[in-house]
């Protein structure tokens, strides 16, 4: 099956997942196990914005770090700068905050409320060097569209 297909059918199941569902950590948690089980990865996430940084959400994974501040690292950047950010080596990204030293590329995604404003970030680790592309940013994007229920 090729990414476009397992991204597909995802979408398909998040969109069943989340339907009706108000409650945002409900949601994260969900939208966070079928990523990480359909796709794969090493640390899949959400890192939500509470009282002006990023505190750690639902994730599937090992442990993470608890707080990231507004442009730190890749989250904090991402956060920043209102969009996807994709990070082939995460040596070569300035100011990488390095939870754990075998996360090697990275992808995060912002999640915007229905007022426009950045309410979370989901944040996807690989063990490998350049995993995500223009196809997981499409994808990703995609679902976080959906997550409208997030505060």
């Amino acid at each position: 099956m090729s990414k476009d297909e397992k991204y597909v059918l995802l979408t398909r199941q998040i969109e069943a997942l989340i339907a009706g569902e108000t409650d945002a950590v409900a949601v994260m948690a969900n939208v966070s196990a079928a990523i990480h089980e359909a796709m794969g990865f090493w640390w899949t996430g959400f890192y939500r914005v509470m009282n002006g940084e990023l505190v750690l959400g639902p994730f599937q994974g090992p442990m993470a770090c608890v707080h990231i501040g507004f442009g730190r690292g890749v989250c904090g950047t991402a956060w920043k700068e209102r969009q996807t950010i994709v990070v082939p080596d995460v040596d070569q990204f300035p100011g990488h905050i390095a939870c754990s030293s075998l996360s090697r590329s990275e992808i995060v995604v912002p999640v915007f409320s229905d007022e426009g404003e950045v309410v979370a970030v989901l944040d996807i680790d690989s063990k490998d060097l350049a995993t995500f592309d223009d196809t997981d940013r499409k994808y990703l994007e995609g679902i976080c569209k959906l997550l409208n229920c997030l505060p």
